[in-house]
């Protein structure tokens, strides 16, 4: 990649024109706002630059996209909030960084505006910043359809006005957009191409120290700072009671970097003692190792039915964000594999039901069922493989494809 800076041209062509297609110094600013944004935004970079090898990219990322040459003008945590009252005590901060993306974006330094805009996932952060751009006429398209078949089917008048095409990871997505007029495209769900239809446990417990014969529980209470404060107490809470019933089990606890500090205090206070290790990151080595998984609802629940593990699904957050978001709700499901699968295959506790009793008794059923109902387990193994199979497309293709059609559109 160049610096954003860069450019052999000395009057680059206005955003998506065909003459932007043939060239391939091409210009990409981007927005993921968390850990799951810069994975997926990573994924798609290596597309763009095999497509364009003298592409440069910037903007607002996180370390998987920086290993791709990405130039991160704010870091990716900095958006890393979830709900409505959370949002509300960052919001000062949040706007601001907006305003001046949005001001860098359209005023660059060297004049060369960028040739196309992509946010990835982060609806309430890019949406409004991709509607500003689209307005200036920079091309825009939003990575990870928001989900209105979900939660909050109002912002669809808002995708249209400030996107030229979303990308879309699950099948059924663009029928449903294209019917409120907004342009879209399946491109699969680039997780499912990176992990393996099999998983191999052995190979990571080898990693990880662990034993074939270890009984193991992957506990990950969330990427987001709000997320642990409410979460990873009630996690490691059930864990200890879990132990209780089997002294021998083994839990690992994948932490984002930025939160491990405080995840380790609050697992040394919850009594779990040892048998307990915290790594550094490596959620797909925990999500491979493990039998079960207590997990926070989100994209690392996805990740885990990919990995063919059971799970238990929970969340909880400020109370007044909880009663603003249930009322939006349109489905009866939160967690992703239940939302896809049209069906609670995995149990999800939710808010006051996610006490640490509930929660340990959840995964002990799971853990239970392994040798006493090893035909539940693999129907559960079996759903998931199906559901694996549907979304593994060749996304960095399918993505490039479409990106490189706006421009020639």
């Amino acid at each position: 990649m160049q610096d954003a800076g860069a450019s052999s041209f000395p009057e680059a062509p206005s955003s998506g024109s065909a003459a932007t297609a043939l060239r391939q110094d091409i210009r990409v600013a981007m927005v993921a706002g968390e850990t799951s944004g810069d994975l997926l935004a990573g994924l798609l970079l290596d597309g763009l630059v095999k497509r364009w090898p003298e592409l440069s990219a910037y903007g607002i990322g996180g370390p998987n996209m920086a290993m791709r040459g990405f130039q991160a003008w704010w870091p990716s945590e900095k958006l890393a909030v979830r709900g409505y009252v959370e949002v509300l005590r960052h919001y000062r901060g949040i706007v601001a960084i907006r305003e001046q993306l949005k001001q860098r974006l359209l005023h660059p330094a060297d004049g060369h505006r960028p040739d196309i805009f992509i946010g990835v996932d982060a609806p309430d952060f890019n949406l409004d910043l991709e509607a500003a751009l689209k307005a200036e006429g920079i091309k825009t398209v939003h990575f990870v359809s928001p989900s209105v078949w979900a939660w909050r089917a109002d912002r669809v008048e808002k995708i249209r006005r400030s996107v030229d095409h979303v990308l879309c990871m699950f099948p059924f997505e663009p029928a449903l957009l294209a019917a409120h007029g907004i342009a879209a495209t399946y491109v699969g769900h680039p997780l499912a191409s990176v992990i393996p239809m099999q998983p191999d446990s052995a190979a990571a417990r080898r990693q990880l120290g662990l034993q074939t014969e270890d009984t193991v529980v992957a506990i990950l209470p969330g990427s987001r700072k709000s997320e642990v404060q409410y979460l990873a107490k009630r996690f490691f809470a059930a864990a200890a009671l879990v132990k209780r019933s089997h002294p021998a089990i083994k839990f690992i606890v994948p932490a984002v970097p930025a939160l491990k500090t405080m995840i380790e205090r609050l697992a040394q206070a919850s009594g779990v003692g040892a048998g307990l290790q915290v790594l550094d990151g490596q959620s797909h080595l925990a999500l491979a190792a493990c039998d079960v998984t207590l997990i926070a609802s989100g994209t690392a629940t996805l990740e885990a039915a990919l990995f063919k593990r059971p799970m238990v699904i929970a969340y909880n957050m400020n109370w007044l964000s909880w009663q603003i978001m249930r009322r939006k709700k349109l489905q009866p499901w939160v967690g992703l594999p239940n939302i896809l699968c049209e069906a609670f295959i995995v149990p999800e506790l939710l808010q006051d039901a996610a006490t640490p009793a509930a929660l340990a008794g959840a995964v002990l059923q799971w853990i239970d069922a392994k040798s006493r109902q090893p035909e539940k387990i693999s129907a559960l193994e079996q759903r998931f493989a199906r559901l694996h199979a549907d979304l593994q497309r060749d996304t960095s293709q399918l993505a490039t494809d479409a990106i490189q059609n706006i421009f020639e559109s």
